[in-house]
């Protein structure tokens, strides 16, 4: 991976990130008067993150689309399981960056009634694909089913199994 490649990638990160984090605080803020819908507060951090030229337009629209699959998952986890949302990620949440968790958690709590409002089927959310950000959480090859662990957001790489590029969300 060429230097600039990995820098365009770490960028990457830092935005879907940095949307999480605004799509917090809209929701936050917005709790004491009419709070924004799932939709509209990912539109707000897209639109400020390219108006402040962290990202190009298209690639805000990635990041939202892997931000909706990833709150997605995680809200029709909380709401078909009373498992521990930690059990979900299968990862030990003293390892994770607790500000990335703490983001991720807040925004995907608060999505359970807002899961009908994506246009995008919800089989089509669900595949996470090689080169593609997602949050913290645990990934499953749809070839050989191996299990790929991120502890923070992170790009996802192809398989180290068998160098596929298509994984699904790790089920308990």
């Amino acid at each position: 991976m060429s230097a600039a490649q990995h820098q365009n990638d770490n960028s990457l990160i830092d935005a879907y990130n940095k949307m999480m984090a605004r799509i917090q605080d809209a929701i936050e803020t917005a709790e004491h008067s009419a709070v924004p819908t799932l939709q509209k507060a990912i539109e707000m951090a897209q639109k400020q993150a390219i108006h402040l030229d962290e990202i190009t337009a298209e690639e805000a629209n990635k990041i939202g689309n892997y931000i909706k699959r990833d709150i997605n998952d995680a809200a029709e986890y909380l709401m078909e399981t009373s498992h521990e949302f930690s059990e979900w990620l299968m990862l030990d949440i003293d390892v994770i960056e607790q500000k990335v968790l703490e983001l991720f958690l807040s925004v995907a709590d608060r999505t359970r009634l807002e899961l009908e409002q994506f246009s995008r089927p919800a089989c089509e959310i669900s595949m996470y694909h090689t080169g593609e950000i997602t949050g913290p959480g645990s990934l499953v090859c749809t070839r050989c089913s191996r299990l790929i662990h991120f502890k923070t957001t992170g790009q996802i790489p192809p398989c180290p199994e068998c160098q596929y590029n298509e994984f699904r969300r790790a089920e308990i």
